[in-house]
């Protein structure tokens, strides 16, 4: 269901459903989905009977490993598909040995991360012309 992108095929795929979830339904300007991090982060991609449901990357900043770029298709949102990524993606950065995450989160979303270890730090602002939140989980133990 969800794998680390290791091809541009997939890669593809992951744009497609980054394309019609930020920039088709929130009128994300395609200019600003795409930058130039897309070369050296870590892509996600959902995908059920060969279609792309689900993206997300993770990007190495400093001591954290940050979840971006978030996407499930609307038809397959309600099925908690999204707390599955946000758990494989965190997973996934385990393995590579980060222990601190962060996540700029859209305000609805807040109580979303919370489930998942992840606590509001700071004011919020504006990403793309949304309101977001910097929000951050230490398993650190510190």
């Amino acid at each position: 269901m969800f794998r680390v992108v290791t091809h541009l095929d997939d890669l593809i795929k992951v744009f497609i459903v980054r394309g019609i979830v930020f920039v088709e339904e929130q009128g994300v300007s395609y200019t600003i989905e795409r930058d130039a991090y897309d070369y050296s982060a870590t892509h996600i991609l959902g995908e059920e009977n060969g279609e792309p449901f689900a993206s997300g990357r993770i990007r190495v900043q400093g001591e954290y490993a940050k979840l971006e770029r978030i996407a499930i298709r609307k038809s397959y949102r309600g099925k908690n598909l999204g707390h599955k990524l946000t758990r494989f993606m965190i997973s996934v950065a385990k393995e590579h040995g980060f222990k601190k995450f962060k996540v700029h989160a859209q305000v609805y979303l807040a109580n979303f991360y919370r489930k998942h270890g992840f606590e509001i730090v700071g004011e919020l602002f504006k990403e793309a012309d949304i309101d977001h939140y910097v929000m951050i989980r230490n398993d650190s133990g510190e």
